[in-house]
C-alpha cells in the first residue's frame, strides 16, 4: 500500500483568494485556555451561586427583595405616621409636605399604608410558602420514593386539592371564620396551595432515586429513609426551590385578592387599599396606582428571582 494514499488532499483556494495564518505569538491560546488544576471543584450549589452573582436579573431582584424585607421589618424608618389613624379634615389631599403621596378619602396617609402593607403581604406570603413547601415536599417525596399504593393514595389526594382553585377554596374557608389574622390567612392559603410543590417533588424524586449512587448507597447498607433524607432529597430539591420562590409571589397576590374582596386580615393591606381606591378612580386615579404599583413590584421581584434561580440550578432551562 502506498504511503501517500492516506495523506489528506491539500486545501485549494478559490481564484483571487488569499490565505492568511496568524502568527503563533498573536494567538496566546495557552494563556486563555489555562485551567487551575489545583483549585477544588465547585459543588452544584457553588456553581449555582457562581452563576447567580453574575446574573443582573438576580442582583436586581435580590436588591428589591432586601429593600422590601427592610421596609417590612422596620417600617418606622420610612414613615412616622400611623396608617390606621385617619383625619377627615385632610381627605383626598394631594401629595405635598407631610404627606408624600397624599391621603385617602378617609384621611389615611397613602405612603404610610403602603409601607405597613408590605409587612402584611410578606408575612402572609412567607408563612404560606414555608408551610405549603413543607407539606408538598413530605407528601411528594413519600409518593415518589415509596411508589406502589402509597403513591396511588397520595397522588389521588394531591389531585383532589389540585382541582380546588386557590382563591375559591380560601373564600369558602373564610366564610366559617371571623376576621382571621395573618397566620390564619397564611395557613388557609398553604392548605390549598401545596399541590404544585408535591407534584414537582414527586417527579424529581422518581428521577433521582434510579441513579447509580442511590444503588451504591443501598449496597453499602443504607436504609430506605436514610437514602431518601441524605441522598435523594438533597439532589431533588433544586426545582422545588424554584417553584417555592414563584409560589411566594402567588400567595402575595392571593392575599391581596382576598383583601380586595373584604376577606383578608382586616388590617393594612395593599389589596384593601386597592379596593377602597375604586371610588376615586375618576377623580384621583393615583390612589389606585400607588398600592397597585407596590403589589406589582413585590410580585415581579420574586418572579424574577425564581427565574434567575431556575437558570442557575438548571442550565438546560436557560433561554436560548
Amino acid at each position: 500500500m502506498r504511503s501517500d494514499a492516506a495523506a489528506p488532499a491539500p486545501r485549494r483556494l478559490r481564484a483571487n483568494q488569499d490565505h492568511f495564518v496568524a502568527p503563533l505569538e498573536e494567538t496566546p491560546l495557552r494563556a486563555v485556555d489555562a485551567v487551575d488544576t489545583t483549585a477544588a471543584p465547585r459543588s452544584m450549589w457553588g456553581e449555582a451561586w457562581h452563576n447567580l452573582v453574575r446574573n443582573p436579573i438576580f442582583l436586581i431582584s435580590a436588591a428589591l427583595i432586601i429593600l422590601l424585607l427592610i421596609v417590612a421589618a422596620v417600617p418606622g424608618l420610612f414613615t412616622s405616621l400611623d396608617p390606621t389613624k385617619g383625619n377627615l379634615a385632610i381627605s383626598n389631599q394631594r401629595p405635598g409636605e407631610g404627606h408624600l403621596l397624599g391621603t385617602t378619602r378617609q384621611g389615611y396617609d397613602v405612603w404610610a399604608r403602603i409601607v405597613y402593607g408590605t409587612r402584611t403581604s410578606l408575612s402572609v406570603g412567607f408563612i404560606a410558602m414555608i408551610v405549603s413547601t413543607a407539606i408538598g415536599v413530605v407528601l411528594g417525596a413519600l409518593a415518589g420514593y415509596l411508589g406502589g399504593w402509597v403513591d396511588e393514595v397520595l397522588s389521588r389526594i394531591t389531585e383532589i386539592f389540585f382541582a380546588l382553585p386557590l382563591v375559591l377554596g380560601a373564600i369558602v374557608a373564610f366564610n366559617a371564620l371571623q376576621r382571621p389574622g395573618i397566620v390564619t390567612v397564611a395557613l388557609i392559603l398553604a392548605i390549598f396551595g401545596w399541590t404544585n410543590i408535591a407534584r414537582i417533588t414527586r417527579g424529581s424524586v422518581i428521577a433521582v432515586k434510579s441513579q447509580d449512587f442511590i444503588t451504591a448507597s443501598t449496597a453499602l447498607g443504607a436504609g430506605r429513609f436514610v437514602n431518601l433524607v441524605r441522598h435523594v432529597l438533597p439532589n431533588a430539591i433544586a426545582p422545588v426551590i424554584v417553584t417555592a420562590t414563584v409560589n411566594l409571589g402567588v400567595f402575595i397576590v392571593a392575599e391581596a385578592t382576598l383583601s380586595f374582596l373584604g376577606l383578608g386580615t382586616g388590617g393594612v393591606s395593599w389589596g384593601g387599599d386597592i379596593s377602597d381606591a375604586r371610588d376615586a378612580l375618576r377623580t384621583n386615579p393615583m390612589m389606585l396606582f400607588y398600592p397597585s404599583a407596590a403589589l406589582a413590584l413585590c410580585v415581579l421581584s420574586f418572579i424574577m428571582l425564581g427565574d434567575a434561580v431556575r437558570d442557575a440550578l438548571d442550565p438546560k432551562a436557560r433561554k436560548r
